[in-house]
């Protein structure tokens, strides 16, 4: 059934009724929207926020743009089929494919950003309109020159020709107030002066007195010329998304001044601020601009993303995304002008864009989804930074990020912007969808760092990590790293297995001794998460059907499969890695890499067996070029601290598990390998915070408690002046108490017991005196802070384990540990 004057809108939460506009258009007079027709013309069920298109300022899914997560640019490949294809997923929420998005809530849940108040619209109307001198030029496309400019004392001219061209030019407002346009806008006045003419405020009688803006569509008196470009352009109105200004209606009206038929688009008013004044207001006590924060910017950019990837799944490309273009209103995000807006396949319109952010490709070869995205990247770094030259000495590239304190700070948003301002169009995000995501990954690992507070998120590109490994802290030191075949990783952006603004060169200086020994090293790589399986892959079924078993049957199974597609071809290289056979998985892997080099999944492989086999600097390199694929993924950055740590390089070890691990707790290796370095690095105390820090809900709680209670006292030389180390005595005493209600075996009690009482004796016996309040009467594990009791203690502690011990040898030993610790007495 199609819809009604005087029937109730379907929007939710609106109760405003359907007008007839004229010429059968129905629009609500509250909310001002259409109804929602289905493809059989009939009146569609309101929005869902499931499926359909988002009503209103309601949340609901996007539309179509790409599924593929596959979809690698930057130092990799789009695709693995070289084009992006299927569905998207949302990038809202945990960052998995879900199914509404919140639309209209900026910094999706991660970041607050300041509302901007909607004002009233007639105090926005311009007293006097009038173009300044310096920004008047001639809008013919192919010629821009300055015009109207003052000659001598003689002020500019606002009306003539173009010297140049001829081409006529008037900044005049061609509207007053109290013009009629169409029977039905009445017009306020001028709002400001943009590409096309002079933008007006008028109020639409015909509905509700609704406040709507009237932009001009081309400067042309061709009635024929003009009405075919109206006709064009109405695709626009069919746009309806919670982050796109609504496109109401095309319209013409005679100039009785000029006699010339202007057309104009009736859009919708959206009342606040252009991202521009947001960052323009924002100044320092020296007087310069205040870049936006850092979140905030990313807000933005992920709701801009939002809008262009729904043009985008409709064929349309923006073209000309700048801070000008978007507005605040409220905590809602709006593209306001439409004029660019193109088909995709559009080769004759006239191409819009900004110097400093149009894509530098777009002049020879047209815009694209690419060249969109392009100016996203631009856009974020105008916000972020004092950007100075963007629109020349940088007007198609980046300044060093040693130089630009956001960069320092943030890396993986210096690789995100990096990735989307690729002069190479192809090595951009594959889609708005894909850069929404890694933007949104980003945004939690900003957000985390500043606020302390974990933000993980399931990835749709990774698994969890496979097991969590070196537990006890303490493996033996594998000797210098250039026994190993390893060297400090080479130059790069962040000096690979570096950060931004680490080292990035060769380090002159004998290498450190790696933390983990070659067996370390594999386990650790191995443990590592793994990608997830393509699902369109034609073995993804039979893969999932897999059982756990040893690498040797798995191999044999692998080798049975339907078809030996890539993820089947992966998963045996994994297997002959597990299974040792390092020759067979670098024959395999070579193979793999020479058909698909830029697959991101085989350049995964490539760094996991790289790490496996003793390839340290290969395996960086691998791990780095995923890291600027995906700069909002964990996985890479949790390689590249390994690969940093086993290339000597502690420092950006530390730096890279420490942003694992505030980013997401989940990964709680990365929080043994970061109380590793900083006990290497003699950081006590922050190794024990950091193991300290794992959750009680973490199954690994236990295991970081106990690697806690050691860390306190590994290599720890009594001496009587320490006193901190009686504090540590006492702290990992009452950790062994406290674990007891989490489960720990008597084994492990009984030897942390021991390590415990066998430090405060030999504190005691080296001279050291509990100067304490509780001096006297303080007991340890039960045991008093005397020769006598400690003596006692350590008996106790060591026939427990004696009784514990498996075999009959071991139990001996433990029996005489016990005897020889005992003190003298008369039984």
């Amino acid at each position: 059934m199609r819809a009604q004057p005087g029937q109730t809108c379907q929007r939710p939460g609106c109760g405003g009724g359907y007008e007839d506009v004229g010429g059968g258009e129905l629009y609500c007079g509250t909310c001002g929207l259409a109804p929602v027709v289905s493809a059989n013309g009939t009146v569609a069920s309101p929005a869902t926020g499931i499926t359909g298109s988002p009503a209103g300022g309601g949340s609901g899914t996007s539309s179509p743009v790409s599924r593929s997560r596959r979809s690698v640019s930057g130092r990799l490949s789009r695709s693995v089929s070289g084009k992006p294809t299927g569905r998207s997923v949302s990038v809202r929420g945990s960052g998995a494919s879900s199914g509404a998005s919140t639309l209209g809530r900026l910094g999706a849940g991660l970041v607050s950003v300041p509302q901007v108040p909607r004002p009233d619209p007639r105090a926005m109307v311009l007293a006097d309109p009038e173009v300044p001198e310096r920004k008047r030029f001639c809008s013919r496309a192919d010629c821009g020159v300055p015009v109207g400019r003052a000659r001598g004392d003689r002020p500019g001219r606002t009306e003539g020709f173009c010297t140049k061209c001829g081409h006529p030019y008037s900044f005049v407002p061609k509207l007053k107030a109290g013009d009629i346009v169409h029977g039905q806008y009445e017009v306020a006045g001028c709002l400001a002066h943009g590409g096309l003419g002079w933008i007006y405020l008028a109020v639409d009688r015909a509905v509700s007195d609704r406040w709507v803006v009237l932009k001009g569509l081309l400067d042309t008196g061709d009635q024929d010329a003009m009405a075919a470009a109206i006709s064009e352009r109405r695709f626009l109105a069919e746009i309806e998304h919670a982050n796109i200004v609504r496109i109401y209606n095309f319209v013409e009206h005679l100039d009785q001044r000029t006699g010339s038929l202007d057309g104009y688009i009736v859009m919708e008013y959206v009342g606040g601020k252009s991202l521009k004044e947001i960052a323009n207001a924002r100044r320092a006590p020296d007087g310069r601009r205040d870049p936006l924060p850092v979140e905030q910017a990313c807000a933005y950019g992920i709701e801009a993303l939002e809008a262009l990837g729904h043009l985008h799944s409709r064929n349309l490309l923006y073209c000309d995304f700048k801070v000008d273009n978007a507005i605040q209103s409220e905590d809602q995000l709006k593209l306001i002008d439409m004029g660019a807006v193109r088909r995709t396949d559009d080769e004759e319109s006239a191409i819009y864009g900004t110097i400093g952010y149009q894509a530098p490709e777009v002049a020879e070869t047209g815009p694209s989804v690419a060249s969109d995205l392009y100016t996203v990247g631009r856009t974020l770094a105008v916000l972020t930074f004092d950007f100075q030259g963007y629109t020349t000495v940088y007007a198609d590239s980046l300044p060093d990020p040693d130089t630009i304190e956001v960069f320092r700070r943030y890396e993986s948003f210096y690789r995100l912007l990096v990735r989307a301002t690729e002069p190479d169009p192809a090595r951009r995000f594959a889609s708005a969808q894909e850069m929404a995501e890694q933007l949104t990954g980003v945004l939690r690992e900003v957000v985390s760092l500043q606020t302390g507070q974990a933000r993980p998120a399931l990835s749709t590109l990774f698994g969890p990590e496979v097991r969590v490994t070196d537990t006890e802290l303490f493996p033996r030191l594998a000797g210098d790293v250039s026994r190993l075949g390893a060297r400090p990783a080479g130059k790069g952006k962040a000096g690979k297995a570096g950060k931004a603004g680490g080292t990035g060169s060769a380090v002159a200086a004998p290498a450190p001794a790696a933390l983990v020994e070659p067996v370390g090293i594999a386990s650790a790589a191995l443990a590592l998460p793994a990608p997830l399986v393509d699902p369109a892959d034609p073995d993804a079924g039979f893969l999932a059907g897999l059982p756990a078993s040893a690498p040797a049957e798995l191999i044999g199974a692998l080798a049975a499969a339907p078809e030996q597609t890539v993820e089947t071809r992966l998963r045996q290289i994994r297997a002959r890695l597990e299974a040792g056979d390092h020759r067979g998985a670098l024959r395999d892997m070579a193979r793999l890499d020479e058909e698909r080099p830029d697959d991101w999944r085989v350049v995964w492989h490539r760094g996991v067996t790289a790490l496996v086999t003793g390839d340290f600097e290969g395996a960086a390199s691998a791990f780095d070029a995923i890291y600027d694929a995906f700069p909002g993924e964990t996985a890479p950055k949790l390689a590249l601290g390994l690969c940093a740590e086993v290339l000597g390089q502690p420092d950006n070890a530390a730096e890279y598990y420490r942003l694992v691990w505030k980013t997401d707790p989940g990964f709680v290796s990365a929080a043994f390998a970061l109380a590793r370095v900083r006990l290497a690095a003699g950081d006590r105390r922050g190794a024990v915070a950091v193991l300290e820090s794992v959750p009680e809900t973490s199954i690994h709680y236990t295991a970081a408690r106990v690697a806690a209670v050691r860390a306190r006292l590994r290599q720890r030389t009594a001496s009587p002046g320490d006193v901190p180390f009686l504090d540590d005595l006492t702290a990992a005493a009452g950790q062994i108490e406290a674990l007891q209600a989490y489960g720990l075996d008597p084994v492990r009690r009984e030897r942390l017991s021991a390590e415990v009482l066998g430090g405060a004796l030999d504190w005691i016996l080296s001279g050291g005196q509990d100067t304490g309040p509780a001096a006297g009467g303080r007991v340890l594990l039960g045991s008093g802070l005397d020769e006598r009791g400690l003596r006692f203690g350590l008996e106790r502690a060591y026939r427990a384990l004696a009784r514990l011990a498996p075999g009959g040898q071991e139990r001996i030993e433990l029996v005489e540990r016990a005897n020889r610790y005992r003190p003298r007495t008369w039984v």
